[in-house]
């Protein structure tokens, strides 16, 4: 797979050609990929990096991030209960969390496993993500104060990306696809990024091929492979089961742009 110059965030080329003499370490980090249904079948939501972003400034993303100390304090994990088949709880704790930052959807119930009202409760999630984002408050001081668990029956494990060592800020990546709560509304907040869509994806990869959504490797091949299914339960059933292997890809700048060696193809 060979991505064109023009589809890729500004400066990523270049790092490929003049990779560091040590690779960096890797930091723990969680993404998750939003989804709900449609008319035109499931969409996925997309979210534009700032420019001024220290990775991959300017590319459409999932909503992610790093696994902070705070996502593995004992009483969130307390809180959580058991997770699901994958990593260990942290990371479904940080994608949690980062998808409340960037996109103000709270995958989270009450502890009766209602869902959380989210159109009356406007204001108050308003406020926590707020708090959040200003660090005034952890994942575990937004959950109490609204009275709610994490809801990670919504989320499942579907991927492990290595950053590959030519990057200069290499993370460990475990990807989750999480179903939207029909009444939650995704919005972005400015200080993390600055745009959103809702994309089928096909129409993201159609996007992505015309050069109007610049994305790096992990995001272009998880959307190939949600590609296959028709519907979200479909999505989230076919990654229920069986095992998620670490992948490493290699990078290489070629004539035509940079081409992903996956670790098969060596």
């Amino acid at each position: 797979m060979v991505i064109p110059l023009d589809r890729l965030p500004a400066g990523f080329a270049e790092r490929v050609e003049d990779p560091p003499a040590d690779a960096a370490p890797t930091r723990p980090a969680a993404t998750a990929v939003l989804v709900r249904e449609s008319e035109a079948g499931p969409e996925l939501l997309l979210l534009k990096r700032l420019r001024s972003a220290g990775f991959v400034p300017g590319a459409w993303v999932f909503p992610g991030g790093r696994v902070d100390d705070a996502d593995a304090a004992p009483e969130l994990l307390e809180l959580a209960g058991g997770v699901p088949r994958g990593p260990d709880a942290p990371f479904w704790l940080a994608a949690v969390r980062e998808v409340f930052e960037e996109t103000g959807v709270l995958l989270a119930r009450t502890a009766a496993g209602e869902r959380l009202p989210h159109g009356a409760a406007e204001t108050e999630l308003r406020r926590w993500r707020n708090a959040l984002l200003d660090e005034e408050a952890t994942l575990l001081d937004v959950l109490r104060g609204l009275g709610a668990v994490p809801d990670l029956d919504r989320m499942v494990y579907c991927a492990h990306w290595i950053t590959p060592v030519a990057e200069p800020r290499r993370y460990d990546t475990r990807f989750f696809l999480a179903e939207q709560p029909t009444e939650a509304a995704a919005s972005v907040d400015p200080r993390e990024m600055s745009d959103a869509l809702w994309l089928t994806p096909a129409d993201a990869l159609d996007a992505f091929q015309a050069g109007r959504l610049p994305m790096v490797f992990p995001t272009v091949k998880t959307i190939q492979r949600l590609a296959e299914y028709d519907t979200v339960r479909a999505m989230l059933n076919a990654f229920r089961v069986g095992d998620i292997a670490p992948t490493l890809p290699r990078l290489v700048r070629t004539d035509r742009g940079v081409g992903i060696v996956m670790p098969d193809d060596d």
